[in-house]
């Protein structure tokens, strides 16, 4: 479509086609930005002393112990690749995932987001929250009932060294700021250890059950993003979440 100009020939279209050309190319320079400073977390491995005091550890994850929390897994095949923590009528699932080591993915991620749950017929807010941009969505959901209805999720991102960790807050947590305060800490607070081998970009980063800890079934549950995975419980050696530090303040 553009052929190669000679030195000195400057078309008179050219001031005209740089404009044009402009947006996208600012657009390909925010989706390439280098993971922003983390002054608050979520960490990386190489950041935190003691990852696993007042931490669950599940491999690539370390996720804070919070009273009265339950923490459920979902199975991807034969992979454990995400946990939720259940918080009275709140939630947030924690997903880490590669990254490339000095490209941010997030921006890019939450265009992908939001155009699907567009397509699906849901409707779309990003804005900038504690935890930096964010998006906002009502999510197309089928209710108990059997009808059709409307879900409010939250959809956070941080960008860190080689990775990238998605949080979906729903329930209260995705609606009420004061509900929320605790399940934003817990995703501040979040270790990721992504490992030092070979990954592609975008790779789930795999996590694996506590020791001494059983996955109870809990049957088929539907994510915001629409992608059905098998949910499954901690049974057995949850007593050491009820020693992780208890988060009373509430931002």
């Amino acid at each position: 479509m553009f052929g190669r100009r000679r030195k000195n020939e400057e078309p008179e279209d050219a001031v005209e086609a740089t404009a044009q050309e402009a947006p996208d190319e600012a657009e390909v320079r925010r989706v390439k930005l280098e993971p922003a400073p983390r002054p608050e977390g979520p960490w990386d491995l190489s950041e935190v002393g003691s990852p696993a005091e007042g931490r669950v550890d599940l491999g690539g994850l370390y996720v804070p112990g919070v009273q009265g929390m339950e923490l459920r897994v979902e199975v991807a095949g034969d992979a454990i690749v995400a946990a939720t923590v259940v918080l009275k009528d709140s939630a947030v699932q924690l997903q880490a995932f590669a990254a490339p080591k000095r490209e941010g993915i997030w921006s890019e991620v939450r265009e992908e987001i939001a155009s699907g749950i567009t397509q699906q017929g849901g409707v779309i807010d990003e804005t900038e929250g504690p935890l930096g941009w964010e998006l906002r969505a009502q999510v197309p959901v089928q209710l108990p009932d059997g009808k059709r209805g409307m879900q409010t999720v939250r959809f956070v991102g941080v960008d860190g060294p080689r990775w990238f960790l998605r949080g979906v807050i729903s329930g209260q947590g995705a609606v009420q700021p004061q509900a929320a305060g605790v399940l934003e800490q817990i995703f501040r607070d979040t270790v990721v250890a992504r490992g030092d081998g070979p990954m592609a970009p975008r790779d789930p980063i795999v996590l694996k059950l506590p020791e001494n800890a059983q996955m109870v079934p809990d049957g088929v549950k539907q994510e915001p993003a629409g992608e059905p995975t098998e949910t499954s419980r901690f049974a057995g050696g949850l007593d050491h979440l009820r020693r992780g530090p208890e988060i009373s303040e509430v931002r």
